[in-house]
């Protein structure tokens, strides 16, 4: 099947090929022939019922440093592409969600993955809470009192933005931390929306597990570990990819999440997992797949797209 496939994301100059899951699903595209047109968010552009977007066309190759070429600079309208891969990075901010409004008038009819309007719906932090009896005591507030109340009954706690993303901002407050009067002053200034307070959860020292999922169904897996001296376990500050095992409670988080995810249009999604606790659902960006695949995992690129053809196949 050839398709013409056009992916909006970040600036290709600047992503580190080595973990970056849109490369990932770029390489295998173009291995199987399609036609590839990039452009980054602020190309997007509504002319009428047309959705213009200003880009080029692109090879990519697995080389660091010499990862991509354009070539063809020229505008296209994108109800003439087949998919259109909605695959920026966070801030999850107006901007992005603007995006994501202007993406829904070519869904379906052009195959948005994921589903711009469910990933408008369904912010990492705020989709998650849906699922509360999976996840370890969670708060979602900007009051000093209701973070003083929170600590006191559980102790040790971590604060993080609710529209951050790879593990920006998020602070461990230990039993008798006093900068949590400060970090919460803070967190008030900085930040417009509430915050989210969580038990802080000391099975992360083992790992934080990345669970990638491909239309609802469990597709791979890896271990972050924190670095030394470390809370966060992103990769993106340090955490070390391990290869890891998926447990029957990891597939009985994946088992509830899975028919949701499907009937919103989340193909490609990546859960977090810390002990037996669900943290978060990300829809927007997930990345890990080329970890997955480095560690001996399956290449979840070729599961994606095989999705992918099933979708198109059953619009036409």
């Amino acid at each position: 099947m050839s398709l013409k496939i056009a992916c909006q994301m970040d600036p290709i100059e600047r992503i580190d090929i080595a973990g970056d899951s849109t490369f990932a699903i770029l390489i295998e595209a173009q291995r199987r022939g399609y036609e590839l047109f990039y452009y980054t968010p602020q190309s997007l552009s509504l002319h009428g019922d047309k959705l213009i977007a200003r880009g080029a066309s692109l090879k990519v190759q697995d080389k660091a440093g010499a990862h991509y070429h354009l070539e063809d600079p020229r505008t296209e309208d994108l109800r003439g592409q087949d998919v259109v891969l909605l695959r920026q990075d966070p801030p999850f901010d107006m901007a992005y969600i603007t995006t994501t409004h202007l993406l829904e008038r070519i869904h379906p009819q052009t195959l948005v993955v994921n589903d711009p309007a469910h990933v408008r719906n369904a912010p990492e932090k705020i989709f998650v809470l849906d699922f509360l009896d999976l996840m370890p005591p969670t708060m979602i507030t900007r009051q000093l009192d209701d973070v003083l109340a929170f600590r006191r009954q559980y102790k040790d706690i971590i604060v993080k933005p609710l529209y951050g993303n790879g593990g920006a901002s998020v602070f461990r407050l230990k039993p008798d931390d006093s900068n949590i009067g400060s970090l919460v002053e803070l967190f008030q200034t900085v930040f417009r929306e509430p915050f989210m307070v969580q038990e802080f959860r000391p099975e992360v020292s083992g790992g934080d597990k990345r669970i990638i999922l491909v239309d609802g169904e469990p597709a791979g897996v890896v271990n972050r570990i924190p670095a030394e001296g470390e809370t966060r376990s992103n990769l993106h500050v340090g955490g070390k990819p391990a290869a890891v095992d998926l447990t029957e409670r990891d597939l009985e988080i994946c088992a509830r999440l899975g028919p949701e995810l499907k009937r919103r249009g989340l193909l490609f999604t990546g859960i977090d997992v810390i002990g037996p606790y669900l943290t978060e659902i990300n829809v927007t960006s997930p990345t890990g797949i080329r970890h997955i695949q480095a560690l001996g995992g399956p290449d979840i690129s070729a599961k994606i797209w095989d999705a992918i053809e099933a979708r198109v196949n059953i619009g036409q």
